[in-house]
């Protein structure tokens, strides 16, 4: 599976202008909602939440893969999100989280949704990575950031 089948474009959020977890990932949650009709924002932040509430998803080295399972939706959809200043997002480092990568999965999608967060993560652990996302100064530069870290796995 590549990440550019699943991200929506139209969602991604160069710089988000909030301090707090929740607020990013209710930002997330507008920006998906706004372009995915089956998705509504106030139920998938819902859904977030719940799952932070487990443990977070913040891995640590910047960066926090949100995911959930979302009664309804018929496909995975994904979203990224950039925080220029960093977000006390309760990384297990304890480090401010720059980078948030968002997977929406349907209520029953085992392997996939399993596959789709493996393989994020996998893209997240390559510090040259992380660095374009960063240093990308348009969706255009980010977008390729991802196009090329998908064509290498």
């Amino acid at each position: 599976m590549k990440i550019m089948e699943i991200l929506v474009r139209d969602a991604v959020i160069l710089d988000v202008g909030v301090r707090t977890k929740r607020e990013v990932l209710g930002e997330m949650a507008a920006a998906l909602a706004k372009v995915e009709p089956q998705i509504a924002a106030d139920r998938l932040l819902e859904v977030l939440l719940e799952r932070e509430a487990l443990q977070s998803t913040g891995i640590g080295e910047g960066v926090a893969i949100p995911h959930g399972k979302l009664p309804g939706l018929d496909r995975l959809v994904a979203s990224f999100a950039r925080s220029v200043e960093g977000v006390d997002f309760e990384a297990i480092d304890g480090q401010p989280t720059h980078h948030f990568f968002l997977l929406v999965v349907p209520e029953h999608s085992g392997g996939r949704y399993l596959k789709a967060l493996a393989r994020i993560s996998r893209f997240f652990r390559d510090p040259a990575f992380r660095q374009k996302l960063t240093e990308g100064e348009t969706l255009d530069d980010v977008i390729r950031a991802i196009e090329e870290e998908d064509a290498k796995l």
